[in-house]
C-alpha cells in the first residue's frame, strides 16, 4: 500500500486515470519516479499554457526567491504586484482598448467566480445570475449553484439557491438560436425567471464537453444583457491566457463583457492566481469587504509578468498557437472521418479541441489506450464521452503530431478498425 491510498481522501480523480507516480516534467513532457516519459495532452486542465518549468519564468522565479522577495503580501503593495499590474494595462488591456479594474480574489478560479456573483449582485441590487447548460464555474457553493454537471451539483449536500439555467449555444439543435428564448422569457413578467443580475458565460465549454459558441450568438447574448440592464460575465478561467489563439476567448466576437474571470493559467507556471477583471463603475466594493489570505501570491505575479512580456509582447506567439489549432483541427476531423463511421466527430476551438464519441465508456477506452502509450490525455462533457485536447501552447509541431498519431492509434482500436495511416501506428 502506498502513502497515497494509506492517507489521501477517495476525493482524488486524475490520479486514478493515470496511475504512476510523477517526478519531473519540462515543456510538453512529465517524467515518472520510473523514468518513464509521458506526452502530456492535459496541460494541468488548463492550468500549464506555457508548459512545464519554462525556463524564462523559471530563471525569473529562481532569481526572485533568491533575492528574498515578497513571498506573501496579503493585499499589501509589493514590486512584484506592480510589475504584474503593469505587464497586465501594457501588453494585454491597452492593446485592447479595454478599460478596467483588476480584483485580486482567493487563488483559485471558484474564488474569482464568487467574488464576481457576489460584485453583480451588489451593483445591481438582485439575486438572481443566469448561466447556461453544460456550464464548468467551481465546485464552492455560489459557483457551483451556476455549474449544469449533476455529479458535482450533487455533492453539495444543501440546495444551489439563485441561479437559473438557460440553454448555451446548440443546445437545441442547429436552428434553434437560444438568445431569442432569452430575450423573450427576461421581456415577459409572466416568464417565471426574475430578471437576473448577471448572465456568466464560458465561450467554450470547457468541463461541458468543448461546446464552442458562435461568435454572433456571444453579440447577441451581449445584446440582451443591454437590453435588459444586466451584467455580463464571461468566465475565461480555462479558455483564456491564449488558449483559443488570442489572450482573451471572446476577442473574435467583438463583445466587451462587464466583468472578465481569470485563472489557471494567469500565473504562466502552475502557480495559484485568480483575479476578476472589473469595468470601472462596477467597482463598487467597499475596503476589505471581499477578501482572502492568499490573494498576494507574489510568486505567481513574477512568472504572470514574465510570460506577458516574453509570449504577449507582440502577436507572434498568438500566431503560432492560431497555426498549431489549425493543425489540431484538421487531424481530428482526419481521425474522426477515418474510423468513426459518422459516429464521432471534432468539437472546439483553438488548441481547446477533441473528439465526441457515442458513450463515455467509449472514450474512456480511448484516454486508457493512450495512457498505456504513454499520453497522457483526459475527457470531459455531461457523459466523458468528450476527448479533450488541452495541449501546452509551446508544444512543438512534431510532439502534437507525436501525441496525435497515439490518439488515433487509441481511436481505431476503440472503434474496432484497422489503422489506416502508417505514420498512426505509434508504439
Amino acid at each position: 500500500m502506498t502513502v497515497f491510498d494509506r492517507l489521501e481522501s477517495e476525493v482524488q480523480s486524475y490520479a486514478r486515470s493515470f496511475p504512476v507516480t510523477f517526478e519531473k516534467a519540462e515543456g510538453a513532457w512529465l517524467t515518472d519516479t520510473d523514468g518513464k516519459r509521458y506526452l502530456d495532452f492535459l496541460a494541468g486542465a488548463g492550468s500549464l499554457n506555457y508548459g512545464h518549468n519554462h525556463p524564462v519564468l523559471q530563471e525569473k522565479l529562481i532569481d526572485y526567491i533568491k533575492s528574498n522577495g515578497i513571498t506573501h503580501g496579503l493585499d499589501m503593495h509589493t514590486k512584484a504586484k506592480a510589475a504584474f499590474l503593469e505587464a497586465m494595462e501594457s501588453k494585454v488591456l491597452k492593446p485592447r482598448n479595454m478599460d478596467y479594474k483588476i480584483q485580486f480574489t482567493g487563488p483559485t478560479g471558484t474564488n474569482a467566480v464568487e467574488a464576481a456573483l457576489k460584485l453583480a449582485r451588489r451593483v445591481k441590487g438582485r439575486e438572481t445570475v443566469i448561466s447556461f447548460t453544460n456550464g464548468f464555474h467551481g465546485v464552492t457553493l455560489g459557483a457551483l449553484a451556476i455549474t449544469g454537471n449533476e455529479h458535482h451539483r450533487g455533492a453539495a449536500g444543501v440546495s444551489l439557491d439563485n441561479a437559473v439555467a438557460v440553454p448555451f449555444d446548440g443546445y437545441m439543435g442547429d436552428g434553434a438560436d437560444t438568445t431569442e428564448y432569452l430575450d423573450r422569457v427576461l421581456g415577459d413578467n409572466s416568464s417565471g425567471i426574475t430578471l437576473p443580475a448577471a448572465i456568466i458565460v464560458e465561450t467554450v465549454q470547457g468541463e461541458g464537453g468543448l461546446n464552442a459558441a458562435d461568435f454572433g450568438w456571444l453579440q447577441k447574448l451581449e445584446q440582451v444583457c443591454r437590453k435588459h440592464d444586466i451584467l455580463l460575465i464571461v468566465d475565461d478561467i480555462q479558455a483564456g491566457c491564449g488558449r483559443t489563439g488570442t489572450f482573451f476567448s471572446f476577442e473574435p466576437a467583438g463583445i466587451k463583457p462587464d466583468m472578465v474571470t481569470l485563472s489557471k493559467s494567469l500565473s504562466a507556471y502552475g502557480l495559484p492566481l485568480a483575479v476578476v477583471l472589473i469595468k470601472p463603475e462596477y467597482d463598487v466594493w467597499h475596503p476589505g469587504e471581499h477578501n482572502g489570505t492568499f490573494r498576494g501570491n507574489n510568486h505567481a505575479f513574477v512568472t504572470a509578468a514574465a510570460a506577458l512580456d516574453h509570449f504577449w509582447s507582440d502577436d507572434k506567439f498568438a500566431k503560432d498557437v492560431r497555426d498549431k489549432a489549425d493543425f489540431l483541427g484538421k487531424r481530428l476531423e482526419q481521425i474522426a472521418d477515418r474510423y468513426g463511421d459518422g459516429k464521432i466527430y471534432r468539437k472546439g476551438r483553438g488548441l481547446m479541441q477533441g473528439i465526441c464519441f457515442e458513450s463515455g465508456e467509449l472514450a474512456s477506452k480511448v484516454t486508457k489506450e493512450c495512457f498505456a502509450h504513454n499520453l497522457v490525455i483526459e475527457t470531459s462533457g455531461p457523459e466523458d464521452e468528450v476527448v479533450k485536447c488541452l495541449v501546452p501552447l509551446i508544444i512543438s509541431k512534431d510532439d502534437l503530431a507525436h501525441g496525435l498519431d497515439i490518439l488515433e492509434m487509441a481511436t481505431a482500436k476503440a472503434m474496432g478498425k484497422e489503422i489506416s495511416s502508417a505514420k498512426a501506428a505509434a508504439e
